[in-house]
């Protein structure tokens, strides 16, 4: 793309322009030269930094088609048949993209994918919490003439200072207008236990439909029943979590969720950002770590089903197919 458009392409902001995969690997290996490990605060800010400089490449309504494109093929060799996508539509329009540049381009992708993989999707929009609620509300009714592609609102970025409850208006409104609504509460970060409660609880006026991350509340028994009680979904992606943790760590925090009855489900994080790991390496991390069994995957597959914003009919297909895996396969709980 960047090639294509002639666009400079950097790993992060003010740093060298990246011509090669070579240039690539020297410019990481630059931001931590002695092999140490990063804080959580320093990795926090360089993925961030590495995030909004890599739309750059992104201009012509060809640059979004090829992307979205991209991952769907990626998704359909995992068997992936249904997938919602997330998008940051202010970290294009403050490039000056049109939104019907990006929209278009999404949504070719989008049709193709549907009948020549037999990939079906819907697309989540989510807000930047480190930009204004005021340029949330501007894009939320920007987005409303491809409310079609849109099924849910979310939101994501750096967390520390930028709860949720900033954004109650416009999450109020996208209720009211029929949105589902989620909201990302990363590993670890500052306050994260509060912005958990407030997801749960509070935006939209009676909590979202899902949380996105919310590993903490493994560690909160009135976090974890809330989750139970109001049978909330939750999507992890243990990839992007080895980042903060270990991995017995991080599979017992997982695994205590599971067990408590939490709808979790096994999703992928950027993966173009997390070592090229994909929905497929995510499930097969939380099998090792949880020491999931065949069942307990399958059940983790059904959760996705169950806790996704598809139609019913939609629905009802994937867990036919789910149950006659299991029954081919011999998998009973």
């Amino acid at each position: 793309m960047t090639q294509r458009n002639g666009a400079a392409l950097r790993l992060y902001r003010n740093g060298p322009i990246i011509h090669s995969l070579d240039a690539l690997t020297a410019a990481m290996e630059s931001i931590m030269p002695d092999g140490s490990r990063m804080t959580d605060d320093e990795e926090r800010d360089s993925f961030f930094d590495s995030y909004m400089e890599g739309f750059e490449a992104l201009q012509t309504e060809e640059d979004y088609y090829d992307l979205a494109m991209n991952y769907f093929e990626r998704a359909a060799t995992m068997n992936v048949r249904y997938c919602e996508l997330f998008f940051d539509p202010q970290g294009h329009t403050s490039r000056g993209v049109k939104w019907e540049t990006m929209m278009s381009g999404f949504e070719r992708a989008q049709k193709e994918a549907r009948s020549r993989l037999g990939v079906q999707s819907q697309w989540i929009m989510c807000f930047l919490r480190d930009s204004p609620p005021e340029s949330a509300m501007e894009h939320y009714v920007f987005a409303l003439p491809y409310r079609h592609m849109i099924v849910g609102i979310g939101l994501d970025s750096s967390e520390p200072g930028n709860s949720p409850q900033l954004f109650a208006d416009v999450f109020s409104l996208a209720r009211k207008d029929g949105f589902k609504l989620t909201a990302h509460c990363d590993v670890d970060q500052s306050n994260v236990e509060g912005h958990i409660e407030q997801v749960l609880t509070t935006i939209g006026g009676t909590g979202a439909d899902r949380i996105d991350h919310g590993l903490n509340a493994a560690s909160d028994q009135r976090l974890t029943e809330v989750l139970v009680r109001r049978q909330i979904g939750m999507t992890l992606c243990p990839w992007s979590y080895l980042r903060h943790t270990t991995y017995s760590e991080l599979g017992q925090r997982i695994r205590s969720l599971f067990d408590a009855g939490v709808l979790i489900t096994i999703n992928s994080d950027d993966p173009a950002y997390m070592e090229d790991c994909w929905v497929l390496h995510n499930f097969l991390l939380a099998k090792y770590i949880c020491a999931f069994t065949n069942a307990e995957i399958l059940r983790l597959a059904r959760n996705a089903v169950t806790v996704c914003w598809a139609g019913e009919d939609v629905k009802t297909l994937l867990l036919s197919e789910l149950d006659d895996f299991g029954r081919q396969h011999g998998i009973v709980e």
